[in-house]
């Protein structure tokens, strides 16, 4: 059986809750789990202590078990250093678009204009 540690959404409409819970990989998103290994509240701040709640002892013995974390729980793991920190790499996310290029530019150039017009008077 696949296991994975995930989260599984709650909460109304537009107002997200999310419990990370440890279940088959087969299994719908919000359906069946085996076990709730704590809570995530995106609308709380991100220095809030109540905004990720794990159960530490219970999440490690699922990493034992062989379950893989998502992508966002393995962040959540990251952070309370549980796992190792992930090497991530996608260049093209940094990069400003072709729009936001054109106004740095422009906006360069007009920063040299403005600093050369008073060194000539």
């Amino acid at each position: 059986m696949a296991m994975k540690i995930r989260l599984a959404r709650g909460g109304s409409k537009k107002r997200p809750f999310y419990r990370v819970v440890a279940a088959d990989s087969r299994m719908p998103r919000d359906g069946r789990f085996i076990e709730k290994l704590g809570t995530y509240n995106p609308l709380l701040p991100k220095d809030s202590e109540e905004r990720v709640k794990l159960d530490m002892e219970r999440v490690q013995y699922w990493l034992d078990q062989g379950a893989q974390p998502t992508d966002r729980v393995a962040r959540f793991l990251e952070a309370s250093g549980t796992l190792p920190k992930a090497d991530r790499n996608n260049p093209k996310k940094g990069e400003p678009g072709k729009k936001a290029k054109e106004r740095a530019e422009e906006k360069a150039a007009k920063a040299a204009d403005a600093a050369e017009a008073p060194a000539e008077d």
